[in-house]
């Protein structure tokens, strides 16, 4: 299979369903007869490819979960060894990391999913684009980005994440006007470049790619987070979100108004607790199916994030659906004294404080049905007590948990590990059945 980069322009929801009605059929006869995994799960479901014969179909069989995944690892490879050209691994955010297998195909895959993406904000040739994203230690983050930059011709250049000084340095002598990383590390160098007596302003950067972190609130407004980057950068803020198992991103175009859905790469749902679909802009579990993956396909895996899907038209005109923010994972879900949260609600109140620079949280069990959480905060500001910030959060959350103040810096040291390729800052102690 090939991938070009001459895509379908759909000018109705009834062409895109009509689209990817036909290359999922195509995608569910390929893995029936070379997925291991999925030939075992069509038989024991009483599934043949030929039963789909519309999208509603999908829920004919069970999902699949990262436990799944890990479980029946290799189970998952759908071609030759010999015809694998890359390996990656999982992010390892919620569990141990995986293996996820790429052919050549892939690739090429993977390279259009980021052009489409990076087109969609409006970056082409002539774009300098600084990578803030690793390209090492089997992540795939880094290297769909070079791929996708490379086939729209634009200039990347590789800073990756690890090192903020080394970033800063590339930032003030290389001059991009695209940044693409986690938001919290472009904050964190926003702080650095500022200390150093420059205005990040002054350096050029017109848009900042945010991954991995949501810069957005649920009615796509920016969040307090996306709102300090843009005042410490004066760029256009825009986010997107992916994951390595799906190999596909829902990126913001240049309106900013979610993460437009690339109809001939993906199908998405939005499910309940109970699995069902639900109301359009409600939010619910993301569950995807990539469509056109070789080496590792996948049908119907669950993420374990939290987000709404809009199907009503956007500004730029694209009739693609869009995804909007991550509100949480399920994984990380809190009860705290009877209220239910995710942590990025605690996260999203204090990157509305400007003296906090950093945090992160741990729970443990307390009891039955509760948890105990402990919020770790790096401040600057020495007028800024533990309780004003417990009462901010709980002003904005109606959980007030136990705050501890720290330097910034004790935040870097435990939040910064050179083993994952975003900021660590939910450490979950809780005992599991």
């Amino acid at each position: 299979m090939q991938f070009s980069s001459q895509t379908i322009s759909f000018s109705s929801q009834q062409e895109i369903s009509a689209r990817q009605l036909f290359l999922l059929q195509k995608q569910l006869r390929y893995m029936q007869d070379a997925s291991p995994y999925y030939c075992d799960l069509f038989a024991r479901s009483g599934f043949s490819a030929n039963d789909c014969q519309s999208l509603s179909d999908l829920q004919l069989l069970p999902l699949t979960s990262k436990s799944d995944l890990a479980t029946r690892n290799l189970d998952f490879l759908a071609v030759k060894t010999e015809q694998v050209v890359d390996i990656c691994q999982t992010s390892g955010t919620t569990g141990e990391p995986v293996t996820i297998w790429q052919s050549e195909n892939d690739l090429q895959r993977l390279a259009l999913n980021e052009q489409l993406a990076f087109s969609a904000a409006g970056i082409g040739q002539g774009d300098r684009v600084l990578i803030g994203a690793s390209l090492d230690r089997g992540f795939m983050a880094g290297l769909a980005y070079f791929l996708g930059l490379r086939s729209l011709g634009a200039t990347a250049i590789r800073g990756g994440s690890g090192q903020p000084a080394l970033v800063a340095e590339l930032i003030r002598n290389q001059r991009p006007n695209v940044l693409v990383g986690v938001p919290s590390f472009f904050m964190t160098l926003a702080r650095r470049i500022q200390k150093g007596g420059d205005d990040p302003a002054a350096y050029g950067v017109e848009k900042l790619i945010c991954i991995g972190e949501p810069v957005r609130h649920s009615d796509l407004t920016l969040s307090a987070l996306g709102e300090m980057l843009h005042e410490s950068w004066q760029a256009q803020i825009l986010g997107t979100y992916a994951s390595t198992e799906m190999a596909t991103a829902f990126a913001d175009c240049s309106a900013g108004c979610g993460g437009h859905l690339l109809p001939e790469l993906i199908l998405v749902e939005i499910l309940d607790d109970d699995g069902k679909a639900v109301p359009d802009g409600s939010p619910g579990e993301v569950v995807v199916t990539p469509l056109g993956l070789e080496a590792t396909p996948l049908l119907r895996y669950r993420t374990g994030d939290i987000a709404s899907l809009h199907s009503d038209a956007c500004a730029c005109g694209r009739q693609t659906p869009r995804l909007g923010p991550i509100l949480g994972r399920r994984a990380q879900m809190l009860k705290v004294r009877g209220t239910t949260l995710f942590p990025l609600a605690i996260s999203n109140t204090l990157h509305g404080i400007s003296a906090v620079q950093g945090h992160y949280l741990e729970v443990e069990s307390e009891f039955d049905l509760s948890d105990r959480l402990r919020v770790t905060v790096g401040c600057v500001d020495e007028l800024i007590t533990a309780e004003y910030l417990a009462e901010q959060i709980a002003a904005k959350t109606r959980v007030k948990p136990e705050v501890v103040l720290v330097a910034p810096e004790e935040i870097i040291r435990k939040t910064i590990v050179p083993e994952r390729r975003k900021p660590m800052t939910f450490f979950d102690y809780r005992t599991r059945d």
